[in-house]
């Protein structure tokens, strides 16, 4: 029964979620806050697990037309961020890069190889909240490209009690949005998971 459930969650919720992600963006006044430019050149990006109502969108709204694939989990509350993803023209590449993370980090090469930007949450799917896993850095030290960084604040929003703090805007407030590339050109892994951790909590609701 449980799996039946399942099942008909999968169909039925990620619809439901993407109505609601559209309706309170378009409810929403947005300003973008460029930190450094962002060009149509290819970038690893990244959000945190907690603003993946909202940053998903944005990229969106900045790339409208760049093809992009997102490491997602292969848990259910996955399979629910997956299709709710796809209604953005945002690939899943399911796995995890702490669990089954060799073959989801070929996919993700070879979707960059292919002109694809990957999109990750890099203290996703478990967290601790605002970790920093070796996913996202490895994948820019080896492929040699900079990082796409997506944050938001809300003006007035509900924040879930939920390991990650989910981060719900209310409508008809304000979001900003603040965007950044950075390049990890000469760091080693430590000096680029500090750095990089840095960067995303500088516009984060904590």
């Amino acid at each position: 029964m449980k799996q039946f459930f399942r099942q008909v969650g999968v169909v039925v919720i990620p619809p439901l979620v993407y109505v609601l992600m559209r309706l309170i963006w378009w409810s929403s006044r947005k300003k973008f806050h460029y930190i450094t430019s962002i060009d149509d050149s290819q970038h690893v990006c990244v959000c945190w697990h907690g603003e993946l109502l909202m940053s998903p969108q944005a990229y969106r709204k900045i790339h409208p037309k760049h093809p992009a694939s997102a490491i997602i989990s292969s848990h259910f509350d996955g399979s629910l961020i997956a299709r709710t993803l796809q209604l953005l023209r945002i690939r899943p590449l399911r796995g995890s890069t702490k669990k089954g993370a060799r073959q989801v980090l070929l996919q993700a090469f070879k979707s960059i190889k292919e002109g694809e930007e990957v999109l990750i949450t890099p203290d996703g799917p478990r967290g601790p909240r605002h970790s920093m896993s070796d996913g996202a850095i490895g994948i820019a030290l080896k492929s040699k490209l900079p990082i796409f960084v997506m944050n938001y604040q809300a003006s007035s929003y509900w924040q879930v009690n939920s390991w990650d703090r989910f981060v719900i805007p209310k409508p008809f407030g304000q979001i900003d949005f603040y965007i950044q590339s950075i390049s990890l050109e000469g760091m080693n892994l430590k000096e680029a998971k500090d750095y990089l951790k840095e960067k995303m909590l500088e516009h984060t609701i904590i």
